[in-house]
């Protein structure tokens, strides 16, 4: 048996929609790909609905093409430095005590931890149990079908702006698609690139992108931990664009045909041509000096991520080290550069287990489509994970309290 499943990465480079047929044996089969340039995106959010909307469709468009599917729902992928977090509890009975804890015990202690306070500017996205108590029990992974009288969860809850979510939202239904469920892309990834054993050991997902840096922290099978920070792939190129007086398309290209993170590893003879402004012929550079660049830019978006990873207070948790994804973990050097500064393993993320059409698909900057396209909102093997969604009078009901006199 095999179903099609479409996942839409809406990118602040581009646009990526990949068609995937899953089967219970071979997992994902990439049947079609369609990107397009990214339009009225900015650091991961929509900027300008039509553009971005026209983006989209152009991108689904041509998957359609591609895959030979008519697409007319997706998981699509949410981002940005809007998304916020933090951990919380809920605690419920188990209604029916001599049947064991059933689905609806779980999603209502999910709800229950995700009746928290927002501000009017904000909605949840996701409600991620970490782990279950069950009548004093801590530790349970998976508590269906257990007998007890108390369930227990602690969960993080993901949430993002209002208007960001409903213009994202927007721009993919104006292109024809249905939302089968917003994604934050950090969970996309892991469930993408890392593997069951990462997961448990401790792991930090590091998502370069063009205009944000996404973490995410696995500890114990699940997420622990999750933000975005508002350096990318576009940071450099700006810097290149300053430094060596380039137009920033000019700059972009600079960055992907010559770029290196690590200037010493750089032969000191290697030249490169550039047109700078105010230049009437090309000009010769040592390509170390580019190096020079990247590499400054490059050290600054790692230790952020480092300064956070230690905010979070799981810095000691994570023997399995870092996980490079996103279009700027290809640059050259970078892994070298993360090793030394974290002191711990670092890999590029691959898409793992797929098929098909793997030479488009199989580098760091597909990986967040190629997880929407692996995602399921029910429970998924080995992370216990479950969406929920919760009624708006139960969200809305937190607030209304806190404008009660006591």
């Amino acid at each position: 048996m095999e179903r099609s499943v479409v996942g839409i990465d809406v990118g602040s480079h581009r646009i990526l929609v990949l068609v995937g047929e899953i089967t219970e044996v071979e997992g994902a089969r990439i049947v079609g790909v369609g990107q397009a340039p990214s339009r009225g995106v900015k650091k991961g959010v929509i900027v300008n609905v039509n553009e971005a909307t026209a983006a989209i469709a152009e991108a689904v468009e041509r998957a359609e093409q591609s895959s030979g599917y008519q697409i007319e729902r997706a998981y699509v992928g949410i981002a940005g430095t809007h998304i916020s977090s933090r951990n919380s509890q809920g605690v419920v009975g188990v209604a029916r005590r001599d049947r064991g804890i059933a689905p609806d015990d779980v999603d209502r202690a999910l709800e229950a931890a995700g009746a928290i306070v927002l501000p009017q500017n904000q909605e949840l996205v996701h409600i991620i149990p970490r782990s279950y108590t069950v009548d004093g029990q801590a530790g349970v992974r998976d508590p269906l079908g257990m007998h007890g009288f108390r369930l227990e969860v602690e969960a993080h809850v993901v949430m993002g702006s209002s208007t960001a979510v409903q213009n994202l939202k927007k721009c993919v239904q104006g292109a024809g698609i249905e939302v089968s469920e917003l994604v934050l892309t950090s969970l996309a990834l892991g469930k993408a690139v890392l593997s069951t054993t990462e997961k448990e050991m401790g792991v930090v997902l590091v998502d370069i992108g063009e205009g944000t840096t996404d973490i995410a922290i696995f500890i114990e099978g699940t997420v622990w931990h999750t933000r975005s920070l508002p350096i990318g792939g576009e940071y450099i190129t700006n810097d290149i664009a300053i430094g060596l007086r380039l137009p920033p398309e000019a700059a972009e290209q600079v960055k992907l045909r010559y770029g290196h993170a690590i200037a010493a590893q750089v032969a000191e003879d290697e030249r490169i041509t550039i047109s700078p402004y105010g230049e009437s012929s090309p000009v010769v550079l040592p390509r170390w000096r580019l190096a020079e660049i990247i590499q400054a830019r490059c050290e600054e978006i790692l230790e952020n991520v480092q300064q956070e990873i230690k905010r979070s207070g799981y810095d000691g948790l994570l023997p399995a080290g870092l996980v490079l994804c996103g279009g700027t973990a290809q640059l050259p050097g970078l892994r070298e550069l993360a090793r030394d500064l974290f002191g711990l393993p670092v890999q590029i993320g691959l898409p793992k287990n797929i098929t098909g059409l793997t030479d488009q698909v199989n580098n760091p900057a597909a990986a967040v489509a190629v997880g929407l396209v692996e995602w399921t909102p029910m429970w998924e093997e080995g992370g216990g994970w479950r969406t929920v969604r919760i009624p708006w009078w139960k969200r809305v009901l937190p607030w209304l309290r806190t404008l009660l006199p006591e």
